[in-house]
């Protein structure tokens, strides 16, 4: 018998990997919006004004443009990302208000079923061009992978954002990946680190 430890891993297993980490990165930002007003979806939270349907819609221009004219395969709605056109900076990157977050999920949704098409269609080693950047050639590998570790570094944006909109934490809605505890143990924490930081930086 042929063991999981034994097998030979092939072209499609890897392929069945990335795509199953791009879905749960995609997953874990758009639960992030669940539950929230119009306006605690579009507040910005940072200096820099990062806000939750301004991560979706930055993600959703990047997959356009990798998982769809890198190869061949252009989206057939606009997906404008700033750095690659002659939108303003960071267009991409928040909520007009006469933008719905019906419009901004479903266009992210048609996007990535696009790109799955892509991803379906194509060998790992397909060679895609980006239209920008000193090493426009890549293959279908190397684009998934830059995907999965970009939208995956947004969700952790998104992680933070919502927290501190109203305390909701983990990388899916059970919050099942989160340490247990109430809030009252929580705020234990939270003073314990405090405390120790102030004594780190002698403050205490």
């Amino acid at each position: 018998m042929t063991t999981n430890a034994t097998r030979n891993v092939t072209a499609d297993d890897d392929k069945n990997d990335l795509r199953i980490y791009i879905q749960d990165a995609r997953d874990a930002l758009v639960w992030k919006l669940d539950g929230l007003s119009e306006y605690d979806l579009r507040r910005p939270l940072t200096p820099t004004g990062t806000n939750l349907l301004g991560l979706v819609k930055h993600v959703t221009g990047a997959e356009a443009l990798y998982l769809g004219e890198t190869f061949g395969r252009p989206f057939p709605e606009p997906t404008p990302l700033w750095f690659i056109g002659t939108d303003e900076p960071n267009g991409d990157l928040w909520a007009r208000a006469d933008e719905s977050t019906e419009e901004i999920l479903g266009r992210y949704r048609r996007v990535w079923a696009h790109s799955d098409a892509t991803i379906e269609a194509l060998p790992l080693d397909a060679i895609g061009e980006l239209p920008f950047g000193d090493r426009p050639k890549q293959t279908l590998h190397r684009v998934l992978v830059h995907l999965i570790a970009e939208t995956h570094r947004h969700a952790g944006h998104a992680d933070l954002v919502r927290e501190l909109i109203d305390g909701a934490v983990g990388q899916r809605s059970d919050g099942a990946n989160m340490a247990p505890g109430e809030p009252s143990w929580w705020q234990t924490h939270h003073d314990r680190v405090e405390q120790a930081a102030r004594r780190a930086g002698g403050l205490a």
